[in-house]
């Protein structure tokens, strides 16, 4: 299972589940868009696309799953069943902030349910066989808003159609683009993000996944690094 309820200011602050992707073009652009101004997670930031776990996504059937041993890490210190809501997260919260399709063109199991419906046009359904889990972190105590989230890298290649159009795209992330991997700290990024990106950087070229997943994990007392390598046992090292 994951972490326990927090306190923010004596409040009880859950945190949830939630997905990350992000998604790398030629090995060298990292797609990003910034949050806004009022937003009450990380206002102003330039993130990744993702988002929590919706209640509906356990349901959501999938063309192909996340292959092993992605999916034996992500089963690591986890609910029974949520890897596949994890991966299904991550396609859904792509869809509506960019606009981009990872998926097949299949028939879809079953009837298609109202939010996937746009998703779902000219006989697509969700495929998360390009997701690779590369990092986990819950977010530090103290936030009005925290979750465990799960990152997962996916080579723009496994887009349907063109990856430049965010036409389709919701509001909540503004200038979406493919920026520069060196680039990319020049821009207004969380703490969590800059350090995926350096746990990434090795990755980019290769479309192995990686020996095993680093989580971030912080509770009201601990600040913990450990390393998830699936059904093995976590390592774990203290960090300052």
């Amino acid at each position: 299972m994951g972490p326990p309820d927090a306190r923010v200011r004596g409040r009880a602050v859950t945190i949830r589940d939630a997905a990350t992707v992000i998604l790398v073009r030629g090995g060298t652009h990292i797609l990003m868009g910034q949050r806004g101004a009022t937003a009450a997670f990380m206002p102003s930031k330039f993130v990744f696309p993702g988002g929590a776990v919706d209640r509906s996504d356990p349901e959501i059937p999938l063309a192909a799953p996340v292959p092993s041993p992605c999916a034996d890490r992500l089963r690591a210190e986890s609910a029974d069943g949520l890897d596949h809501a994890l991966a299904v997260a991550a396609i859904r919260e792509l869809w509506e902030e960019t606009g981009l399709k990872l998926g097949q063109s299949r028939p879809w199991e079953g009837e298609i349910p109202e939010g996937w419906r746009a998703f779902a046009e000219g006989g697509i359904a969700p495929d998360a066989s390009a997701l690779r889990f590369v990092f986990r972190a819950v977010t530090p105590p103290g936030r009005t808003r925290r979750f465990d989230a799960r990152f997962f890298l996916a080579d723009a290649d496994h887009i349907l159609g063109d990856p430049d159009d965010f036409s389709a795209a919701e509001d909540e992330l503004s200038h979406l683009g493919w920026v520069e991997f060196d680039a990319i700290r020049d821009l207004d990024l969380p703490f969590i993000t800059e350090v995926v990106l350096a746990e990434i950087a090795p990755l980019l070229q290769r479309p192995e996944p990686p020996g095993s997943v680093p989580f971030f994990r912080n509770d009201d007392e601990r600040h913990l690094v450990s390393r998830l390598h699936g059904r093995s046992p976590l390592e774990v090292t203290p960090t300052r």
